[in-house]
C-alpha cells in the first residue's frame, strides 16, 4: 500500500447553479482529493487547517474513508475557509461571490512525522509558498510530486509559483491556465514550455472536453465521459487530481504508460463528482458504479483502426 500525502483546503462552499442552490456544505480541494484517492488501496493523509466551526461529522466522514487527519490543524476560535460561487447556464463559467480565507490566510502546514516519507505528494491548490514548505519538510525526495495551481497565483505570486514548479514532477492545470502561464495558445507548445520550467509530466484539463497528458514528445488524450446532467462542477478538477494521485500511489508505478491509466481513473471519478452538489455523489459512490463506468470509458476509447 503506497503512502499518499495530500495538502490542500478543507472548506465550506455555498453553490448556486441552474439546478438549484445550497447553504454551506463541505468543500475544499483536500476534501475532494481525499475522497477520490480513498477509492484506491492507499495510506492517505491530509494536511490542512480549519476553524473550530468545522463539524465533527465532516472529520468522521474523512476518517471513515481511512484518511489520516493528524496533520489537520484546528484553530480555536477560528473560522474555516469559505467560498461561494454561481454557475452560468453553460456550467463552464462561474462568478465567485464570496471568498473568505479565514484560517487559511495564516496556514503553516506541518507534515506528520509518519508521512514525511510518502511516495506520492499531492499539492492541492494553495499559496505556492505553502506548497514549497511541504516539499522542504519531506525526509527524502518523494517518488512523485504533483502540483495543482490556478490563475490567481499566476496573477499575484508568479515568482513563488515558478519556484515551486521547478521542484515538482507533475503539474495539473486547465487549458486557460496553461496558456496564461506560458503565453502560448497551442497546448502542445504550452506543454513544451512548461517542461522547461521543471515538470517531467504536464496534465492539461479541458473540462467536459477531457484531459491531455504530455511527457517528452509523447501525448495522451483522455475524453470526458458525455453526461446527461451536470449539477455542480465544483471540485471536479480536484477529484480528477485525487483519482490520478490515488491510482499512482496504489499501483506504485509512475511510468508514462501507467499515468495513462491514472488519467482515465481520474476522469472517471470526476464524472461522478459533477452529478450532485458538493461531495454528495462522491460520498455515496460504490465500487460497482466506478467499475461500470470504467467499462464505459473503455468502450468509448478503444477500437481497432482498419488500415487499407
Amino acid at each position: 500500500m503506497g503512502k499518499l500525502l495530500i495538502v490542500g483546503s478543507l472548506a465550506f462552499d455555498a453553490i448556486e447553479s441552474p439546478f438549484g442552490k445550497t447553504d454551506k456544505i463541505l468543500g475544499g480541494a483536500a476534501t475532494f482529493i481525499g475522497l477520490a484517492a480513498s477509492k484506491f488501496d492507499v495510506d492517505a493523509a491530509i494536511v490542512s487547517v480549519v476553524g473550530d466551526d468545522f463539524p465533527q461529522k465532516y472529520f468522521d466522514l474523512l476518517t471513515s474513508r481511512n484518511i489520516d487527519l493528524s496533520g489537520v490543524e484546528v484553530v480555536k476560535g477560528g473560522k474555516t475557509f469559505f467560498w461561494s460561487g454561481k454557475y452560468h447556464n453553460d456550467m463552464n463559467t462561474r462568478d465567485t461571490l464570496i471568498t473568505e480565507l479565514n484560517t487559511l490566510a495564516d496556514f503553516n502546514p506541518i507534515v506528520p512525522e509518519n508521512y514525511k516519507d510518502a511516495a506520492v505528494v499531492m499539492l492541492g491548490n494553495l499559496h505556492p509558498s505553502v506548497q514549497l514548505s511541504v516539499i522542504n519538510q519531506m525526509k527524502k525526495r518523494p517518488k512523485l510530486i504533483i502540483l495543482d495551481t490556478m490563475n490567481f497565483w499566476m496573477d499575484n505570486t508568479l515568482d513563488e509559483l515558478l519556484a515551486v514548479i521547478k521542484e515538482i514532477d507533475v503539474i495539473t492545470i486547465n487549458d486557460e491556465e496553461a496558456r496564461q502561464l506560458t503565453g502560448e495558445y497551442s497546448l502542445v507548445k504550452a506543454a513544451e514550455k512548461i517542461h522547461t520550467m521543471g515538470p517531467k509530466y504536464v496534465v492539461i484539463k479541458k473540462g467536459e472536453h477531457g484531459a491531455l497528458l504530455f511527457h517528452d514528445q509523447h501525448i495522451f488524450f483522455a475524453p470526458a465521459l458525455p453526461l446527461e446532467e451536470v449539477f455542480d462542477p465544483t471540485g471536479a478538477g480536484d477529484t480528477f487530481a485525487g483519482g490520478f494521485a490515488g491510482y499512482l500511489a496504489a499501483t506504485e508505478n509512475i511510468s508514462f504508460e501507467n499515468m495513462k491509466n491514472a488519467v482515465i481513473h481520474g476522469s472517471n471519478l470526476a464524472s461522478f463528482s459533477v452529478e450532485k452538489f458538493g461531495t454528495e455523489r462522491m460520498q455515496a459512490l460504490d465500487k460497482t458504479e466506478v467499475d461500470s463506468r470504467l467499462h464505459q470509458f473503455k468502450a468509448l476509447t478503444q477500437f481497432n483502426i482498419e488500415l487499407q
